[in-house]
């Protein structure tokens, strides 16, 4: 019997063969702290080791501010210096401040993300780089300084769930509205603690912007990882960024053709309509036709999950489709995920559009993620937003969220209420 992709990462991570079910020692390539958490990640480590103790190797140790950039209190303020004091004592180089965006999407940029990776983080939402065969996770404070020590982590070897996708998107409906569909088929906890291989010629033919969608809700199903090997266009985007020995990787640990899955499950994009996440769950999915003339009060366009400049790139045509304006009353907030995207943004004359429509471009963070960032919604407010979560209160007290794709995120804006992208995108091309 074959392998799958999942216990090959880990065979070559724990330098020995490993079975489903196993739990196995593993050498880390990378590991990651955010401002959030980050400085625990430093205290903990000293006060373990001593002052006077050095990492295992500084050139695997990075560290992202994209919670809280830039500080917005004295307390967020003296974290991040906690930790750029030790960055510098420690001799460590990747340290990614307050003008460079959000972690996973910055340091794939800077090409420390490479298939087959173990990459620890202070982040749940670790696993989207997935995007690019990276065994990417969330970890707690313990876990990250445990590994400045000697660079090992202990993990449970899972099984793997394959997910086949077939056909082309209709104009108006995204990779988000797939994302959205698996989460309320499965729901909350219908991927715990498995692997995914997402496959299938939707997949194959995918950009790099629509696989890290794909794999940023898997926490939302108590997933442990989501794995796209890269390809074509996205593989050539890495071999610049990472180097050309990814090629390598990704022919080594790719899944074997009988290769063994607990499940097998099958989407055809074809005939998929705009869905959303209701209030105040993920998986508590509808059509967005089933909820359309919805009132709403804000909406936000960013985030790990819908951050990329294709995001906002496919939100910006709606606007146009739409007259170029904002409803009345509407807050409207975009947040590209690094300076690159925004850089782009600019470049393409994007970003003038949307300010030009009222919209607020914020500098590239996690935003409104929770309510620890600015835009946070007042009780009684509706809120649209790209995020991958939508719990009661996560972005204010007494508020709600649908959680939507970029473009019917945007419809809504420019109708004032939750509105199909496909009837604003046929009358712009009437």
């Amino acid at each position: 019997m074959g392998k799958t992709a999942i216990v090959k990462i880990m065979e070559r991570a724990a330098g020995r063969e490993v079975r489903v079910g196993e739990r196995v020692w593993c050498r880390v390539d990378l590991s990651t702290a955010r401002d959030f958490g980050g400085a625990n990640c430093v205290l903990q480590f000293e006060k373990e080791m001593g002052k006077e103790a050095k990492v295992w190797d500084p050139d695997k140790i990075a560290y992202t501010f994209d919670l809280q950039a830039p500080s917005h209190s004295e307390k967020v303020s003296n974290n991040q210096k906690i930790i750029r004091e030790f960055a510098r004592r420690q001799g460590i180089r990747h340290v990614f401040d307050i003008n460079h965006g959000i972690g996973q999407h910055v340091m794939l940029e800077a090409g420390l993300i490479k298939p087959g990776d173990v990459v620890l983080g202070t982040d749940s939402h670790m696993n989207l780089l997935g995007a690019v065969g990276a065994f990417a996770t969330g970890n707690g404070n313990s876990d990250i300084a445990a590994s400045y020590i000697n660079g090992t982590c202990w993990f449970r070897v899972p099984e793997t769930v394959k997910i086949e996708v077939t056909g082309t998107f209709q104009r108006g409906v995204c990779m988000r509205d797939l994302l959205t569909r698996i989460v309320g088929d499965l729901g909350a906890g219908g991927l715990d603690f498995l692997a995914v291989e997402f496959t299938g010629e939707t997949i194959t033919r995918a950009t790099l912007a629509e696989r890290i969608t794909l794999c940023s809700m898997i926490t939302e199903m108590s997933g442990k990882v989501a794995l796209i090997m890269p390809n074509g266009e996205v593989l050539d985007w890495l071999a610049e960024r990472a180097g050309e020995g990814v090629r390598e990787r990704v022919r080594l640990l790719s899944a074997d053709p009988d290769a063994e899955y607990c499940r097998v499950l099958k989407y055809d994009v074809t005939d998929l309509e705009p869905l959303t996440s209701c209030p105040d769950a993920p998986d508590n999915v509808k059509p967005v036709s089933e909820v359309a003339g919805t009132r709403i009060d804000q909406v936000h366009i960013g985030s790990c999950s819908n951050g990329r400049f294709e995001d906002i790139k496919a939100a910006y045509e709606v606007l146009e489709a739409g007259g170029e304006k904002i409803a009345p009353g509407i807050r409207v907030i975009v947040t590209p995920s690094t300076t690159e995207v925004q850089l782009k943004l600019a470049e393409e004359g994007i970003l003038a559009g949307l300010l030009r429509a009222g919209v607020v471009c914020t500098n590239p963070t996690c935003s409104l993620c929770t309510a620890e960032h600015y835009g946070a919604l007042p009780a009684g407010d509706i809120g649209c937003s790209t995020t991958n979560r939508n719990f009661i209160g996560k972005v204010g007290k007494g508020s709600h969220t649908y959680l939507l794709s970029p473009m019917s995120a945007m419809a809504a804006a420019v109708r004032g209420r939750i509105t199909d992208p496909r009837e604003i995108l046929k009358e712009g091309r009437a």
